[in-house]
């Protein structure tokens, strides 16, 4: 099983980012997905899941996540979405998705989100 995250990158504050991640799975559309995020010297916190159905299933964790972060699947293409909307510096974290709740297996290398000016 491979997945692997990318989009990530260096935004300004206030800016957006797509994160995409592809899952090798090959029961992808039976699975719920989940993206998460870890900042260093922090735990990794659960964002958002999507539902088989592409329905929203799981609401941020984090009340400062709320309205700004949007997962979002493609189940044709074994890919999951994270649409993230006016960022800001403490949303720097490596970001990662997989199933939730989440499989150990299935952590892949994640793809890097700065906020900065």
């Amino acid at each position: 099983v491979q997945v692997v995250e990318s989009g990530g990158g260096l935004v300004q504050p206030g800016g957006s980012l797509r994160l995409s991640c592809v899952a090798s799975l090959s029961t992808f559309t039976s699975k719920v997905m989940g993206w998460y995020r870890q900042a260093p010297g922090k735990q990794r916190e659960v964002l958002a899941a999507v539902a088989t159905d592409g329905s929203s299933a799981v609401e941020p964790s984090a009340d400062s996540v709320k309205g700004r972060f949007t997962a979002t699947r493609d189940n044709s293409k074994n890919t999951v979405y994270l649409q993230l909307i006016n960022l800001k510096p403490e949303d720097t974290a490596m970001y990662y998705c997989n199933t939730y709740p989440a499989t150990p297996q299935y952590w892949g290398q994640g793809t890097q989100v700065t906020v900065s000016s």
